[in-house]
C-alpha cells in the first residue's frame, strides 16, 4: 500500500476503516506485479528529474483508481476520502476502466488482476436494472445515472440525472477495454462481449429530444433536461459515440448541428485564436481517449488546424492568463496555471485589492472569451497536468513547481489533492472541507475521480500514446469519426469503416 504523507497517515487509515464500515466491503489489497508501491518523499521528488516525478505521479494516480474502487461491483467513488454517504461517479468508472490497462502496461498490476476487476465492472453495468422508476434503477435506455449508490449500484438520489455525457465517459473506458483485452481466451472474449452489450444498448436517438441535437439528460420526474449539447465542450465525444453506434445511431446531421453552434465559441483570447471553452476539462476529456492529431472534420479543415492544436492553444491561453493574473491572486505565473472544474474553499466573500472575490465550493472555473471567465484563485493540478500531451514542457514545469513550492501540503497518497487556493486567507473562516495550511492557503482534503482521470490518461498518452493507440483500433470510434466527416492522419491509414 502506498504510504501516506506522515501528517495524514492516521487520518487515511481511519478513513479506510470508515469505507469498510459504510460500504460493507474491504479495500482490495495492493496486488502489483512486483513490489507494493512505495511513496517517494516529497522533498526527494522536488529535486528529482521530470522522469522520476512523472513515474511517481502516474503510479500514485493509478493507485487512486485501484484502491478506492469498490471491488465488489467495480464502482469508482466521485470523491475520496468519502464524505457522508458515499456515491460513485460513472464518469470516474470510465477513467478507472482505462487505468487498469495502463496499470498492466506499467507493471503496477498483472493482466489477470486487471481482467478480474474489468469483468466485475462490466458485469455490473451489463446486468444493472434499467427502467423508469425513481429509485430502483441504475439506468434507462442504455444510459446510466450520473451518481450511483456505491453499495447497491442504484440511482443515488432523486436529484441525480440520467446523464448522456457521463454515460459517454463511462463508455470511453468500456470501449477501451473492448479493444485492449484482445486475446483469444474465455475471459477476454467475455470482456469484449460485455463491452459490446453495454455500448449497443445505448439508445442515442431516444436522447434526441430536440433532434438532431442530443439532450444533456433525463429524470423520471422532470423528463428531458431542457438543454442540448451545443457550443464547444466535452460533448464532442457524445456525438462521436452516437454516430458510431451499430444499433441506435444518430444521423450525420447531428454533427453538423453540433458544430454549427461553434460560432459563439471561436475567437482570440490571451493571444491565442481557437475554439474556446473556459474550463480546461472541456479540452481534455474527449482527447483522453481519441487521438485528434492530424485528423479534421469540416469545421477544423476550414480553420486550418485540428482539435489537438486547438486544445494546445487553450492551454497556452490559460498560461498567459495566469501570467497576466488580472486579479492579483497568489501563486499564479508562468509555471503555475490552469483553471478547470474542481473543488473550492466554499461560499465566502472577500475584498482583495479593492475587488470583491466570491469564493465557491465545487465549480467550473475557467478563463476564456468575454463573459465566460470565473476565477476565485483556486488552482486544480489536473488543469495543467491533464494538458501535458498538448503542452509537455510547460506542464512538466508546473509539476516541478507545484512539488517544490506546495508539495508537502498538496501532494499525498494518491498524488495531488483536487485543488488548493493560496489566496484564501479569510480570518476565522471555517471551510466545510479541506484545511488552511500556512504558505498554501486553503488545501482540499479530497481527490476527484474525474480530475484524477485526465492526469493519468494524458500522462500515459504523452509518454507512450498507449490509450490513443488502443482506441484507434476500436471500430466504433473509427466509424463515429468517419460519419462525423473526419479525415486525414491515422484515420486514412486504418482501412475502411465497418
Amino acid at each position: 500500500m502506498i504510504k501516506a504523507h506522515p501528517l495524514h497517515s492516521v487520518a487515511a487509515q481511519a478513513l479506510l476503516a470508515l469505507f469498510v464500515l459504510i460500504v460493507g466491503i474491504p479495500f482490495p489489497a495492493t496486488a502489483a506485479a512486483g513490489k507494493a508501491p512505495q511513496a517517494v518523499p516529497v522533498h526527494a521528488l522536488a529535486a528529482a528529474s521530470s522522469q522520476a516525478q512523472l513515474d511517481d505521479l502516474e503510479r500514485r494516480t493509478f493507485e487512486f483508481f485501484w484502491k478506492t474502487t469498490n471491488p465488489g461491483n467495480g464502482l469508482a467513488p466521485d470523491h475520496f476520502p468519502l464524505r457522508e454517504q458515499p456515491f460513485a461517479s460513472i464518469a470516474a468508472d470510465g477513467f478507472a476502466l482505462t487505468a487498469y490497462g495502463i496499470g498492466v502496461e506499467r507493471g503496477y498490476i498483472t493482466r489477470e488482476q486487471a481482467i478480474q476487476r474489468v469483468l466485475t465492472t462490466l458485469k455490473f453495468f451489463a446486468n444493472a436494472p434499467q427502467g423508469a422508476s425513481e429509485d430502483d434503477d441504475t439506468g434507462y435506455h442504455g444510459f446510466f445515472y450520473h451518481f450511483l449508490d456505491m453499495r447497491t449500484g442504484k440511482r443515488y438520489g432523486r436529484w441525480v440525472e440520467l446523464s448522456t455525457v457521463d454515460t459517454t465517459l463511462l463508455l470511453g473506458g468500456v470501449l477501451f477495454c473492448q479493444s485492449y483485452f484482445d486475446r483469444d481466451t474465455a475471459q477476454e472474449r467475455e470482456i469484449r462481449k460485455l463491452a459490446d452489450t453495454i455500448y449497443r444498448r445505448v439508445d442515442w436517438t431516444w436522447a434526441q429530444a430536440r433532434p438532431p441535437l442530443i439532450s444533456m439528460g433525463w429524470t423520471p420526474g422532470g423528463k428531458f433536461i431542457p438543454h442540448d449539447w451545443t457550443g464547444y465542450d466535452e460533448g464532442m465525444l457524445i456525438y462521436i459515440l452516437a454516430l458510431g453506434s451499430p444499433t441506435h445511431p444518430v444521423k450525420p446531421d447531428a454533427w453538423k448541428a453540433w458544430t454549427d453552434t461553434y460560432s459563439r465559441s471561436w475567437g482570440t483570447y490571451q493571444g491565442q485564436t481557437y475554439l474556446a471553452f473556459a474550463p480546461l476539462f472541456g479540452h481534455q476529456y474527449s482527447h483522453a481517449w481519441v487521438d485528434f492529431r492530424g485528423i479534421q472534420d469540416d469545421y477544423m479543415r476550414g480553420k486550418g488546424i485540428d482539435y489537438f492544436i486547438n486544445s494546445r492553444r487553450a492551454a497556452l491561453a490559460h498560461q498567459a492568463y495566469a501570467i497576466a493574473n488580472p486579479h492579483g491572486f497568489k501563486g499564479y505565473g508562468k509555471n503555475v496555471w490552469g483553471l478547470t472544474a474542481s473543488d473550492g474553499p466554499g461560499h465566502f466573500t472577500w475584498v482583495h485589492n479593492g475587488e470583491t472575490v466570491h469564493f465557491r465550493g465545487y465549480s467550473a472555473r475557467g478563463a476564456g472569451l468575454s463573459g465566460s471567465t470565473f476565477d476565485d484563485g483556486t488552482l486544480a493540478p489536473t488543469a495543467a497536468l491533464g494538458s501535458i500531451a498538448f503542452t509537455p514542457k510547460r506542464s512538466l514545469a508546473v509539476l516541478d513547481t507545484l512539488l517544490k513550492r506546495y508539495g508537502k501540503a498538496i501532494y499525498r497518497q494518491y498524488g495531488f489533492v483536487d485543488a488548493f487556493n493560496p489566496s484564501f486567507a479569510i480570518k476565522g473562516a471555517k471551510p466545510k472541507h479541506g484545511d488552511l495550511i500556512p504558505g498554501a492557503g486553503w488545501v482540499d482534503d479530497a481527490y476527484l475521480g474525474i480530475d484524477q482521470g485526465p492526469i493519468l490518461l494524458m500522462i500515459e498518452n504523452y509518454r507512450s500514446g498507449f490509450v490513443w493507440r488502443v482506441m484507434r483500433k476500436n471500430p466504433y470510434i473509427r466509424r463515429g469519426l468517419l460519419r462525423a466527416g473526419f479525415r486525414g492522419g491515422w484515420l486514412d491509414k486504418a482501412g475502411t469503416a465497418p
